[in-house]
């Protein structure tokens, strides 16, 4: 793995918060269209640009006045490994903060990602990303539906 392929990978990984925090939703199914997403709250992982825009879609709220969810993301403690010629695993941590109507700042949730990345025509894509949440704030300013504990 080159220095350039640990930055595509990196970048990709980065690039997911600035998707989210501004309800990209589209770029978010772009992001994960050659990938399987699984997520804890659901029973099999999502799959597909259009089945992960809609899940985000679904989940996420937005408000009007911003257009966005109001949150920011952030992704640390990031390792990138090979995984073969091709392939790339990453292991990060995530913490999500949001500041929104009659909420004030705060962290309200945090976990992790296990992400497995191919090199296709070139250009690194997501193949997998599970998500392990195990901390949990207030949800309610930030999702449409529940999701875990306190949520």
């Amino acid at each position: 793995m080159t220095a350039d392929d640990y930055f595509a990978v990196q970048n990709l990984i980065y690039r997911y918060c600035h998707l989210i925090d501004r309800a990209d939703f589209a770029g978010i199914g772009r992001l994960f269209a050659h990938a399987a997403i699984h997520v804890p709250a659901l029973p099999e992982p999502v799959r597909g640009a259009a089945a992960v825009e809609a899940m985000y879609r679904n989940f996420t709220r937005v408000y009007p006045e911003t257009g966005t969810p109001r949150t920011r993301h952030v992704t640390s403690n990031l390792i990138i490994e090979p995984a073969g010629p091709i392939q790339a695993r990453a292991s990060s941590y995530v913490l999500v903060h949001q500041a929104a109507p009659g909420v004030p700042l705060q962290p309200i949730i945090g976990g992790g990602y296990q992400d497995l990345f191919e090199k296709a025509d070139g250009a690194w894509r997501f193949i997998e990303r599970r998500m392990e949440m195990d901390l949990f704030g207030n949800l309610s300013a930030h999702l449409l539906q529940q999701y875990g504990p306190g949520g």
